[in-house]
């Protein structure tokens, strides 16, 4: 078996259809049923089942996937390695990174560093910063862009740090703030208790009406169109010069922030690529 086999098989898992897994990987139905079979033949077991919604992995398909999972790590971090000792900045960088750092911040990072760095490969998965955290802690990307603070006892580097705020169109007064109404979206959970933690403290009393969104950009586009508040970091309002924007303090009267962190595991650090390009965030927020 190869490696095209153990993508395959993934492609295979994760879809769980395969339709729509040939359609991902730009090959034929009759093309993946006859590598199926081929791998089938080779393992000596039935690796999936066929249904009308779909297919169902057998156990043996199950351990077959770890398997996959596990060699298809195992050969990208060699060839980074192997890559490495060139010593030059070529390979694949293998990267993940939360929803609103990569909606926000990370299409101009790219183009930047892919501009100096041209011979890079990119491999980009993004998604809730817990999501990300988890595929770093199993080894599926080497550099993770996480907003939040993560427990992490490898490498990190605190990229940057922001005001959350109040978005208004009109101008805010926290006394009258509960009477209008209010949109919120879908966050992860500590940053969402300490929202409402601050809430609490500081707005006099329960909001009369409120609506929730799925997204931070859905969010802050009702808020552009005056149609209520919100609470927002300050890495989705730049240059939004209509709105009327209220830095959140504690009591103590510190700023009530974000992070963005990069994680890594600590020996990616010794691989050129990884070192070059977290070396380049330093720098790039150091402008």
């Amino acid at each position: 078996m190869t490696e095209k086999d153990w993508v395959l098989f993934k492609t295979i898992a994760d879809e769980k259809n395969i339709t729509k897994a040939a359609e991902k990987l730009y090959i034929s139905q009759p093309a993946i049923t006859y590598r199926i079979k081929m791998m089938e033949k080779e393992i000596g077991a039935k690796l999936l089942i066929r249904t009308s919604h779909g297919v169902l992995l057998t156990p043996e398909g199950e351990c077959f996937l770890d398997y996959s999972r596990d060699m298809t790590l195992a050969l990208e971090k060699t060839k980074e390695k192997i890559q490495s000792m060139t010593n030059k900045v070529q390979g694949t960088l293998r990267l993940g990174v939360s929803s609103v750092f990569a909606h926000y911040e990370l299409p101009t990072i790219l183009k930047e560093f892919l501009t100096l760095y041209p011979k890079v490969e990119l491999s980009l998965k993004t998604g809730l910063s817990h999501r990300i955290n988890r595929l770093l802690q199993r080894d599926e990307i080497s550099i993770a862009l996480l907003r939040g603070d993560y427990h992490w006892n490898e490498y990190k580097i605190l990229i940057k740090e922001e005001p959350l705020c109040i978005a208004s169109t009109e101008p805010i007064n926290l006394e009258r703030l509960p009477e209008k109404l209010r949109i919120t979206y879908n966050t992860d959970t500590p940053l969402q208790s300490l929202v409402d933690d601050w809430c609490h403290q500081f707005l006099s009393s329960s909001f009369a009406s409120s609506i929730e969104v799925d997204s931070m950009d859905t969010c802050r586009q009702l808020v552009m169109q005056g149609i209520g508040w919100a609470i927002l970091p300050q890495i989705g309002l730049h240059s939004m010069e209509n709105l009327h924007v209220y830095p959140l303090k504690w009591k103590d009267d510190t700023l009530f922030t974000r992070r963005t962190w990069l994680h890594s595991r600590n020996g990616a650090q010794d691989l050129i690529l990884l070192n070059t390009f977290t070396k380049f965030m330093e720098n790039y927020y150091l402008k």
